[in-house]
């Protein structure tokens, strides 16, 4: 978890359905999208009009039909303005067989921050 203050922009918790570590703010967890509030309709987290996806990368590679299975690990970094490593998580790992293909996308989420425009570590 950040170490921004509750109520503050970047301040997280835990997701009561999924256990991951999510925004404060959030209404829905965008990891099991299983809704968090359901009394603030009208937050900017809860309207979708006003989200925006400024980063989206999908791709997809086959394994060769005539060569091995091979293993894969899907590793995600966030880096900060001067190239410091912020985060670094493990997203899943894998196998494929000959043949098989797999498809991995990124996105990027942002909201209009609810809680003042106080600057935090992240």
């Amino acid at each position: 978890m950040t170490t921004a203050y509750p109520g503050t922009a970047g301040a997280t918790r835990t997701c009561p359905h999924c256990r991951e570590t999510i925004l404060e703010s959030a209404a829905v967890c965008p990891s099991c999208r299983h809704k968090l509030r359901f009394s603030e309709p009208t937050s900017a987290s809860a309207a979708p009009a006003s989200a925006s996806v400024p980063l989206r990368v999908e791709g997809s590679f086959r394994n060769p039909v005539d060569s091995e299975a091979w293993e894969y690990s899907m590793v995600l970094t966030i880096r900060n303005e001067r190239g410091e490593e912020i985060a670094r998580k493990l997203v899943g790992v894998g196998a494929m067989q000959p043949g098989e293909q797999r498809t991995f996308t990124l996105s990027v989420e942002m909201n209009p921050s609810s809680a003042g425009s106080k600057r935090t570590r992240h």
